[in-house]
This record gives structure tokens, sequence and C-alpha cells, in this order.
């Protein structure tokens, strides 16, 4: 199955999200978040690049992202 069509296809039937979990398992995961750490850390100024302040950053990001989930999950749910 081509990796485009995994959370549209009906092959198999299921939850596509299960699928998709098939594909991104806790390696895939720890690469892309190892990976945003990375960037984050290249688009500090230099003379902020220390390892107390990329942590803040990414806390700041994560932390925000996340309130960003939960806002989302109440706002688009289907049930009130």
């Amino acid at each position: 199955m081509a990796f485009a069509n995994l959370c549209t296809s009906d092959e198999g039937g299921g939850d596509p999200t299960e699928k998709w979990a098939d594909v991104f398992g806790p390696g895939q995961i720890d690469q892309m978040i190892r990976q945003g750490i990375q960037h984050c850390w290249m688009m500090l100024p230099k003379d902020r690049r220390t390892a107390d302040e990329l942590e803040k950053q990414i806390r700041r990001i994560v932390d925000r992202a996340l309130k960003d989930f939960r806002d989302d999950q109440e706002e688009f749910s289907r049930a009130k």
C-alpha cells in the first residue's frame, strides 16, 4: 500500500490511525523529536545557544502545542 494512502485507504478495514501506528513506531517519533531539537538549536542566536536556553525553548514550544491540542479537541469534539 502506498504511504500516502495509509490514512484514506479502506483496504482491510479498521482504524486508519492504527495503520499509521504500524508505520510510525516509537523509533520514528524519537527521531522526529530529536530532529526538532536539533533544528531549534540551530535556530537559536549564537549568543543564546546553551543547553538551558534550548531546554527552555523546547519546553515552551511543546507546552504550547499540547495546550493547543487540548483546546482543539474541545472545540472540534463531536460530543459536547
